[in-house]
């Protein structure tokens, strides 16, 4: 029998009114901001009156390091979310918005898979309700005002070799990393050198997602350092006068965006900033509405918990107040065997010495939760090729860890394949108190920062710095910047910063290549091994495979 494509599942489903489904998490129509028939926005009035409800139980799903054998985090968090439901809970899943770049690109849709997707699916892949457009568009509007007040004067003094401010596009273009901009005329701008990130990489997207209101988002918005004076001083967009435009673009992409499962369970999707260049959560407005709707929330942090995880607790929960209950630990036979050196070819073999040898990496982010104080739940994402000897040794590896563990079957059988799931999620809840905090203080000075991530959650023995991270760090330190956390940015594929040390690597050291401030997010990003901010598509993009029928019907998004 063929298997049904992920959108070929999604476009078969009778999806329910949005209004219907809001009914489920306490909404009433008016609560509401319609996008069509299938997609909303929580209003402002709605966001206020929830804030006097208490809040549900939170559950954050994340990984092992990501393999070409798939994990399937996103399935998963959609698939509990439909079995907490199935078992009576009251319970929604928040997720991120998918990038257009990776759509586009290699990775295909991110909407989850099989029957635990959320719908509709091609709407959320592609433009959705227009969040990273207006983000896109509040990015490029400060780097236009940027070089119009350069052209006009200058009349802050600022130094065109010292504009940190890039433009961003939702796509994967590496032409675009490196540009000249104002070429031509005089009366086409001062030529300098300019730069292009992904938009989920750009700090707006990252504001927006950590931004309570938005008073916050404006205080947060005049805060971003686009440039330095010819004296060294930080130039803002609060000094360009950008702040209300700006704004006035992210009105209504800062409200959440409701949407359903394929069992008609409440979603919430808002906002989208990659783990591996950036935050990787979703927005804490979506996450603390949620708690007010729901007793469970399970929401899901960027690739793996040397990342995601990390982040989400370090940066999400450090600003906001948030307090996980419990943490589920995704990971599967294949890619725990991949990790052990064997062959994708070969994947589908049974091999316990190489699944023995790979379940270090979990082994190792376990360890690195429960640093946090997070009960945590390890399932296995089940595959047909999967024997009763390997999923009996990884049974028997995560008990004797005393953590909980649970078969899920969830893109095959949707809420019913995470009952078991569910049921060992409930029994933590009920069993396990979280003593949550994070892992380093607010006063540490960032290279003590730095360090305690590398060594604490990767696993190294130190870190290195190029002498321009070096001065950087001074920079930020002497500029009242060393309280902020740290974003680390690095390679999702390794516990390290190289992208070929599997398992859990051994006698290494990370190198850090660049320091700069996201002062309006809040954190200093650092920039570790060779990674990217502006992805490249492979040789045959998954664009290839996208196409529209006649009718309107689009196909191939994954």
């Amino acid at each position: 029998m063929t298997m049904k494509t992920d959108i070929q599942i999604a476009q078969e489903a009778k999806l329910e009114p949005i209004s219907l489904v809001a009914q489920k998490a306490g909404l009433k129509e008016d609560d509401l901001d319609l996008y069509g028939k299938y997609k909303a926005k929580l209003s402002d009035e709605c966001l206020k009156r929830l804030e006097k409800e208490e809040d549900g139980k939170l559950v954050l799903v994340t990984a092992i390091n990501p393999t070409p054998a798939g994990e399937g985090k996103t399935t998963v968090s959609i698939g509990l979310s439909q079995a907490l439901n199935l078992l009576g809970h009251n319970t929604i899943v928040t997720l991120r918005e998918p990038s257009l770049g990776p759509c586009f690109g290699i990775k295909g849709g991110a909407a989850g898979g099989g029957y635990s997707q959320v719908v509709p699916m091609e709407d959320l892949n592609l433009h959705f309700t227009g969040d990273f457009h207006a983000i896109t568009s509040a990015n490029n509007l400060l780097a236009a005002l940027l070089d119009n007040h350069i052209h006009q004067g200058n009349a802050l003094g600022i130094d065109p070799k010292q504009i940190v401010w890039k433009r961003c596009l939702d796509m994967n273009d590496r032409a675009l990393r490196n540009t000249i901009v104002g070429l031509g005329k005089k009366m086409d701008g001062v030529v300098r050198e300019d730069h292009f990130v992904i938009t989920v990489a750009s700090e707006i997207m990252a504001i927006l997602c950590l931004a309570d209101d938005l008073k916050d988002l404006k205080d947060r918005l005049g805060r971003i350092v686009v440039a330095y004076t010819y004296g060294g001083e930080p130039v803002t967009a609060k000094d360009l006068n950008a702040v209300g435009s700006m704004a006035a673009l992210l009105k209504d992409a800062i409200k959440p965006n409701l949407i359903q499962t394929l069992e008609h369970t409440p979603a919430m999707v808002h906002g989208g900033p990659f783990a591996n260049i950036a935050h990787g959560c979703n927005s804490v407005r979506a996450t603390k509405a949620s708690l007010k709707m729901a007793d469970i929330v399970v929401t899901e942090a960027g690739f793996g918990a040397d990342l995601g995880a990390e982040k989400f607790f370090d940066i999400k929960c450090r600003m906001s107040g948030l307090k996980p209950d419990a943490v589920v630990i995704v990971a599967t036979v294949r890619a725990l065997k991949y990790n052990g050196g064997m062959a994708k070819d070969a994947l589908g073999e049974e091999d316990v010495e190489a699944l023995s040898r790979g379940i270090v990496n979990l082994e190792k982010h376990i360890e690195n939760v429960r640093k946090y104080g997070v009960p945590i739940i390890v399932t296995l994402n089940r595959f047909l090729s999967d024997t009763e000897a390997e999923l009996e040794f990884v049974k028997r590896f995560c008990e004797d860890r005393e953590c909980e563990f649970a078969l899920s079957e969830l893109w095959e059988k949707g809420g019913e394949g995470g009952k078991e799931l569910a049921k060992a999620v409930l029994h933590t809840l009920d069993t396990k108190e979280s003593k949550f905090a994070p892992i380093y203080e607010d006063e540490m000075s960032l290279e003590d920062k730095i360090a305690t991530v590398a060594t604490e959650i990767y696993g190294a023995d130190g870190v290195e710095y190029e002498p321009k991270a070096k001065k950087q760090l001074k920079k930020l330190t002497d500029l009242g910047y060393g309280n902020l956390p740290v974003c680390m940015a690095k390679t999702q594929y390794s516990l390290s910063d190289d992208a070929s040390l599997l398992g859990r690597p051994k006698d290494f050291k990370i190198h850090v290549g660049d320091v700069y401030v996201n002062a309006g997010a809040g954190f200093v990003v650092v920039l570790t091994g060779n990674i990217m901010t502006m992805p490249g598509l492979p040789k045959k993009p998954a664009a290839f495979g996208i196409d529209v029928t006649d009718d309107g019907v689009i196909t191939g998004l994954f």
